[in-house]
């Protein structure tokens, strides 16, 4: 079954389909660094779930939640770095740098909220 989460701005499935717009044509340079701390944390967030399963004090749990949270932003930043350093200088050289800013903007006010 394909998990799949959703809120009221953003919905995340793990079977988006190839071909997607933005996808990218180079590898970044931390893939596989972010691709690492995208699996502790997944295992972070199941192990959150099973705390709360098991009754663990609430305080317990929001200072796991407040973890994930800081390992999300952190990862988030690596990979606004890379974007910087590889996509954006891409969209300057391609003359495609105002359809790059606007998806950077956006992208921005997501992350930042």
């Amino acid at each position: 079954m394909d998990e799949e989460f959703t809120d009221e701005n953003y919905t995340v499935r793990d079977d988006m389909p190839d071909g997607t717009e933005g996808e990218h044509e180079h590898r970044h340079e931390h893939h596989q660094q972010v691709l690492a701390r995208l699996a502790r944390i997944k295992g972070h967030v199941r192990a959150i779930k099973r705390m709360v399963e098991n009754d663990t004090s609430c305080p317990d749990v929001l200072t796991q939640i407040a973890a994930v949270r800081s390992a999300l932003n952190s990862v988030g930043r690596v990979i606004l770095e890379d974007h910087l350093q590889s996509c954006m200088v891409d969209a300057v050289e391609k003359d495609d740098y105002k359809r790059a800013l606007k998806d950077l903007k956006n992208s921005l006010d997501k992350f930042i909220g």
